[in-house]
């Protein structure tokens, strides 16, 4: 049989062979950017995967030949989107108090700065985490200032971080302050005995720029692989000798910035800006992992099981033990990442109870919430009003008010 070519309006042609149906179908394309699928045939598809140019990725961006797609992003939160303990407030931090959910502050020192989730972002995202001085601070050679994510150890396991086979990676993100310079961070292990000290450069004050860091995968060191935390991601806002180390290494030491780097907390007033934070595997930095925002929720939800209720809004039914407390039971959203041990909440009165004596309109004013028991997909708390309530009786939990909020606790990291 003849073969069949069809001109097309790129360079080259493509052509079509049809031999017996023994033979092999052969399909040859011209080249448009980078190598592309050469032949289909009976026993399989040979041809080189793309080795320049583009691809197409979600949301519009590219990615190389060296990306891969869906996921790659190991930060959760990265664009500073889900804030669910705070809902956009300022916060002055203690140590390990969270600003935006999974970022949360390292410090040595109360009321150095302050936190919050801001609008104020680069193109292509909605929010940052914004901090702001409190003082003019001189570090102490035992001080560290930081703004930090704790990666889960079952996100980074493929890394293969304390083998021979450790795979590089690539840290990217968008900042800006008030402030120019050489500003420091570093990568962790849980008990960061293993650290790597890296800095990055603020060219212009109030500009969003964005920045990458490349860092060669550590062969050594204990990487937990687990629930527990595989790998701290810290930003420094400040750090003293004793947390300073030579950047571009890594190190058998507690090193949370690199020597030298800029202190945030050191000028009064000083403002510094992050979103856009991802990492991935590979040598490169890729554009950023757009999740949809249920999804991001989600996993968020998984170190914070948050309720938020409205308004004179039913909440869960439960059971009255006595005259004043009802037992009640929350099913969390998504499996936490480790079993409840607490409940912080608005306040007491800020719920009512009811019960067939009462009416299930709950019409008696709570006076206080308590954790009783908690598992990895549910907790149970005790309810309290003042009287009224008959024993073993259905009841019903309601909220008084609009952003009546319960969380649970002991799931962080």
């Amino acid at each position: 049989m003849a073969d069949i070519v069809v001109n097309g309006n790129t360079s080259g042609a493509v052509t079509l062979s049809a031999p017996a149906v023994a033979g092999t179908v052969t399909v040859t394309l011209p080249a448009a950017s980078g190598t592309m699928l050469t032949t289909a045939s009976s026993t399989g598809i040979s041809g080189s995967a793309i080795s320049s140019g583009t691809v197409a990725e979600a949301y519009g961006g590219t990615g190389t030949s060296t990306g891969y797609y869906g996921f790659k992003n190991r930060i959760i939160n990265g664009a500073m989107v889900i804030d669910q303990r705070n809902a956009g407030a300022t916060v002055t931090p203690t140590d390990g108090q969270f600003c935006t959910d999974r970022f949360s502050a390292g410090l040595t020192q109360a009321s150095k700065f302050s936190f919050s989730q801001s609008t104020d972002a680069p193109t292509g995202f909605k929010n940052s985490i914004k901090v702001t001085s409190l003082s003019a601070y001189s570090v102490t050679s035992g001080d560290l200032f930081e703004v930090r994510q704790n990666i889960e150890g079952y996100n980074i396991a493929d890394l293969g971080f304390g083998t021979a086979s450790a795979s590089t990676i690539t840290l990217s993100f968008w900042v800006k302050s008030s402030l120019t310079g050489t500003f420091g961070g570093a990568l962790s292990n849980d008990g960061a005995s293993r650290s790597y000290p890296f800095t990055y450069t603020i060219s212009v004050a109030n500009t969003f720029e964005y920045k990458t860091v490349t860092i060669a995968g550590d062969t050594t060191g204990t990487w937990l692989t687990t629930n527990g935390i595989g790998m701290r991601v810290r930003f420094s806002l400040g750090a003293g000798s004793t947390y300073s180390g030579p950047s571009g290494a890594w190190a058998s030491a507690t090193y949370t910035s690199a020597t030298g780097a800029t202190s945030v907390v050191g000028t009064n007033g000083a403002t510094w800006f992050i979103t856009g934070v991802q990492l991935e595997k590979g040598s490169a930095a890729t554009s950023f992992d757009y999740r949809p925002f249920g999804t991001e929720l989600a996993l968020c939800q998984r170190y914070l099981p948050m309720f938020t209720f409205g308004a004179s809004e039913k909440l869960i039914a439960g059971q009255a033990i006595s005259t004043t407390q009802v037992i009640t039971t929350f099913l969390f959203p998504v499996t936490a990442r480790s079993v409840a041990t607490g409940v912080t909440s608005s306040a007491g009165s800020n719920f009512a109870l009811g019960d067939a004596t009462l009416g299930y309109g709950a019409n008696q004013t709570g006076t206080a919430i308590a954790f009783e028991t908690g598992g990895v997909n549910q907790a149970t708390v005790k309810l309290t009003c003042t009287s009224g309530l008959v024993a073993g009786n259905a009841s019903i939990v309601l909220s008084r008010f609009a952003n009546t909020t319960i969380q649970f606790t002991g799931c962080e990291l």
